[in-house]
């Protein structure tokens, strides 16, 4: 299928400083100026992750970590094992095994932090296989729980970051057509979307009006570019603030002892920045609209914001020592 026409935004919301503390660090005064908004900014949005979390990429686990030490800004809703491929449920288990042992240190910090037992009961197991040309198939427990997710009585719309294959997506999609005006997605494409090309086709060619971010080289700019001086650099990053930090850091580097993880933009997206303008400056990217329905957003085509071939990267390596100075900082939480 050929690519959508995009077309280059007018403009870029001016950044806004985030005057919050935690403890004695200081965003605004470690990082520097940051994009207005997200759930640091006091805002808190419900999540539905699906992951191919334990499947052929380590990276996922490297997310799933990175998701739970911001756990107490978020409510979780979902954590959903969607290869297909080799990943299970039992993965997401894993990581909350880790994090079961961090978590009365956490709770220190913050007592909003998810109980173990409370995660453990948000898994569900997804797809195992790709979607027929169709783009569906039968309902899973991960895309039920998606739909019932969707239809709870809450204002607030439900946040969908795709980490792997997008199976579940398009067959909660199918099943329930009431909640795509109730969902916002954000995926990371790329090799993701090659494992289930029907459905992701499904979902662009058949419900155009989806509130939808589709990330195929945006996300690069977490591990490719910006800042990577001293610490920051992808590998010391880990050996200086993951490694030694909890169970979750040594767990982190036990899967991939460089930084990777290329599906926590999504997370970044709704951490810093204004969710509802996917063009704005947003840790996790910014994304100009297209002419492929009303709310689709996906790479820039501004070579000035491309990182090398990847395509609109600089809109996430320009943060990156924001972004990770605040996550070294959530990490010491779990060895104080």
């Amino acid at each position: 299928m050929s690519s959508p026409a995009r077309r280059i935004p007018g403009g870029l919301l001016a950044a806004a400083a985030l005057l919050l503390c935690s403890g004695m660090f200081c965003r605004a005064c470690a990082a520097g100026p940051e994009p207005g908004g997200g759930a640091l900014a006091g805002e808190r949005p419900r999540v539905l992750v699906s992951s191919d979390i334990g499947g052929s990429d380590p990276d996922d686990f490297q997310s799933a970590v990175h998701l739970l030490f911001y756990a107490d800004e978020l409510d979780i809703e979902g954590l959903v094992a969607s290869p297909p491929g080799e990943g299970r449920a039992a993965h997401w288990h894993e990581v909350i095994a880790a994090y079961a042992e961090d978590y009365p240190r956490l709770r220190r910090h913050c007592p909003r932090y998810p109980a173990p037992d409370a995660l453990r009961a948000l898994v569900r197991q997804g797809a195992v296989d790709p979607a027929p040309p169709e783009g569906f198939s039968a309902p899973t427990d991960g895309s039920q729980l998606l739909v019932e997710s969707a239809r709870a009585e809450d204002p607030r719309p439900l946040w969908v970051l795709v980490w792997g294959s997008i199976t579940d997506v398009a067959q909660a999609v199918h099943d329930a057509p009431d909640i795509a005006d109730r969902i916002r997605i954000v995926s990371i494409g790329s090799w993701n979307t090659s494992q289930d090309r029907a459905a992701r086709d499904y979902l662009f060619r058949q419900h155009p009006g989806l509130w939808w971010v589709e990330s195929d080289s945006t996300f690069r700019g977490m591990y490719v570019g910006g800042d990577q001086a001293g610490d920051l650099e992808n590998r010391a990053f880990l050996d200086a603030h993951a490694r030694g930090h909890g169970a979750l850091g040594d767990f982190l580097v036990g899967k991939m002892d460089h930084i990777k993880m290329g599906d926590t933009p999504s997370l970044l997206y709704l951490l810093a920045g204004d969710p509802d303008d996917p063009a704005g400056p947003h840790w996790g990217g910014s994304f100009p609209a297209t002419d492929h329905g009303p709310r689709y957003w996906t790479d820039s085509p501004d070579p000035a914001l491309a990182e090398g071939r990847y395509p609109g990267a600089k809109t996430v390596n320009r943060w990156r020592a924001a972004f990770l100075r605040d996550w070294a900082a959530r990490m010491d939480r779990a060895r104080e």
